[in-house]
């Protein structure tokens, strides 16, 4: 089976720092991948990386055939086909939940304006969201704002969807909600990637569990061998460091 998305030895460094080291990770289609590692181990850069949201160093990031990375290649038509949501909901406060969702489809698609508003509606009622379409984002909680945050994304009809922590920002009872979302979207096919410190989330939803230390991904691995008996012991201090604070 061709992947998805292929990364072959991806390098990315800031100034002397080397952020990426020869990363590799091939990802399915329908496939979920789950990136854990502690802060500042490469997690989001691979994310932004893929997202063209920063230039790779070397190495190819493939999408269906096409080489992405490529210097010169214009990012936007790339961008349309990926989703990505931050820790941050970067939600435009001026505008209602229903404006901040169409927005994308409307501007950028060049979807009818009633279609946009059709289809906004939609993902908000599957999302519990619909008495929300109006509201503006400072009149709804933070679990709410992300979820807007995904809903704003998926308007786009992404083939691919980058999550990067983010339950991080939020506080853990409404952590629950969004992690339910994300369920969702693993239920209806979206082919994901996670970032996240929900170790007992990735353990349950990832099709690849990948452990990230100092830019490197040091093991990959179903979350059943990764979480029972990984083969990196420093990835198996890693969990342990986890299950102290209580967090798998």
């Amino acid at each position: 089976m061709t992947a998805k998305l292929s990364i072959r030895n991806v390098r990315k460094s800031f100034g002397a720092k080397v952020v990426l080291d020869d990363v590799s990770l091939d990802v399915e289609e329908h496939g979920v991948v789950c990136l854990i590692g502690a802060s500042g181990s490469g997690k989001s850069t691979l994310l932004r990386c893929i997202n063209l949201l920063e230039p790779v160093d070397d190495g190819e990031i493939v999408l269906d055939g096409l080489d992405i990375s490529e210097p010169g290649l214009d990012p936007d038509p790339i961008r349309r086909r990926i989703g990505m949501v931050f820790q941050s909901y970067n939600l435009f406060p001026h505008m209602s939940v229903l404006h901040n969702v169409t927005l994308g489809p409307a501007k950028v698609l060049r979807t009818d304006k009633a279609e946009a508003r059709a289809h906004a509606l939609e993902l908000l009622a599957r999302f519990g969201l619909d008495d929300k379409a109006h509201a503006y984002p400072d009149q709804l909680s933070g679990g709410q704002q992300q979820r807007v945050a995904i809903v704003r994304a998926l308007a786009m009809r992404p083939e691919l969807m980058l999550l990067d922590e983010v339950t991080a920002a939020l506080d853990p009872v409404l952590v629950g909600e969004v992690l339910n979302v994300i369920r969702d979207m693993r239920g209806q096919g979206m082919t994901m990637i996670l970032a996240t410190h929900e170790m007992g989330f990735a353990k349950e939803i990832a099709d690849l569990v990948c452990f990230l230390k100092d830019g490197v991904i040091l093991e990959s691995a179903p979350p059943a061998k990764l979480f029972s008996s990984p083969d990196r012991p420093e990835t198996a201090e890693f969990l342990q460091r986890v299950i102290a604070s209580g967090r798998l």
